[in-house]
């Protein structure tokens, strides 16, 4: 997850409605998602900690129905698996752990190096002085042997390296990249590879619309590759609008990855219902806003009408449609979370308003994009 960047304006609403509300199915309760998709690839969702504490009774009867791979949002992220040099705090991953294999789940680790949601005591030593090299290569190792090694034979992939490509398609100058050099990415997926040799390693990426990055990031794989790195898949990590970016765009970069003899995934997929808001790295409040812009930028802060539930069905069904044209370069496409009221969209750009990004609505209910997605794979087997 990131700041969305600036993008051109574009119209809202589409005019193709190839999907109406009569065609919704009175009996999708009957429908499993997974099991629509299940001769394809993994359909995977992101769990927050208060779901992988049991605190949604529904949210779990909506993942075992309908899901076969999971993701945590962001227990397994540095600052809160390991928030000082000599503690760790696995307890809610262990949980999130021992659910998924209770539901015979594909787990997924995220993830393991990144450049945000790590705290500043990784970098330095007890002074408050920058590391050198080998000593933040060694916590980065300890870091990498003691989680992966924690979970090995049951974490079947990590996204080992998380957004390291800027948009200029350079290695983005993190405190990894400043102290330790460009081959921190090699050491990241190294260790992970020495911690655990039978799990899948992937790197993990956004915003490849942008040229020169997916550019990058193509440059990475292959340097990756040609230094004999034990790699097995590159995530798109799919925070798309409804109109933005357009299909063939997202078609294009998918048909460049699939070059690098990789497995692809779309890593945290949902489409905001919202306007574009442009922020650059700096999130800001809808109270701060006027009526009139605040009515502008949180048009739906109730429900979301049928014109723009049908765009959002409308929407999902191009890119499922998509993805089963390639399906043989897809291993999993995982949703970054399982309703509305969970997803980050809520709060980023702008906190306080009120989107409606996934297939489930705030209370669990299958909105008609749940119908589309799984409409898209039965009519494909036709």
């Amino acid at each position: 997850m990131r700041i969305l960047k600036k993008i051109s304006a574009l119209p809202f609403f589409s005019n193709s409605f190839n999907i109406v509300p009569e065609a919704v199915s009175t009996d999708i309760e009957k429908s499993a998602l997974k099991e629509a998709y299940k001769n394809y690839f993994y359909i995977g969702v992101a769990l927050s900690l208060d779901q992988i504490l049991g605190k949604e009774p529904k949210t779990i009867e909506v993942l075992e129905k309908h899901f076969n791979s999971i993701t945590p949002e962001n227990i397994l992220k540095w600052e809160e698996v390991h928030p000082e040099l000599n503690r760790y705090n696995f307890e809610a991953v262990d949980r999130f752990v021992a659910l998924g294999e209770k539901f015979k789940m594909h787990i997924i680790g995220h993830t393991l190096v990144w450049h945000l949601q790590t705290p500043d005591w990784v970098f330095r030593d007890e002074a408050g002085n920058l590391l050198n090299r080998e000593a933040l290569l060694q916590r980065m190792k300890d870091h990498i042997f003691t989680v992966v090694g924690r979970y090995k034979g049951r974490i079947r992939g990590w996204d080992v390296v998380n957004e390291a490509i800027a948009e200029n398609g350079q290695l983005r100058k993190s405190k990894w990249f400043e102290i330790i050099g460009e081959d921190f990415i090699v050491k990241a997926f190294e260790y992970a590879h020495q911690a655990d040799p039978d799990a899948e390693l992937y790197y993990n990426e956004y915003d490849y619309e942008i040229k020169p990055k997916c550019e990058g990031v193509i440059r990475l794989i292959k340097t990756l590759k040609s230094k004999g790195v034990h790699l097995d898949g590159v995530g798109i990590q799919g925070h798309w609008f409804i109109e933005w970016p357009d299909i063939k765009d997202i078609e294009s970069y998918i048909e460049a990855l699939s070059s690098l003899d990789v497995n692809l995934m779309v890593t945290e997929l949902d489409i905001s219902a919202l306007p574009f808001y442009a922020v650059d790295s700096k999130v800001v409040d809808i109270s701060s806003f006027n009526n009139e812009l605040q009515k502008k930028h949180n048009p739906y802060p109730d429900f979301l009408p049928v014109v723009a539930q049908i765009n959002l069905a409308n929407r999902y069904a191009d890119l499922f449609k998509m993805f089963l044209k390639h399906k043989e370069k897809f291993s999993r496409v995982t949703f970054w979370a399982v309703h509305d009221e969970q997803s980050w969209r809520n709060y980023i750009p702008i906190k306080g308003r009120t989107d409606h990004p996934m297939l489930f609505d705030r209370n669990c209910r299958p909105k008609p994009a749940l119908d589309a997605v799984i409409k898209s794979a039965q009519e494909w087997k036709k």
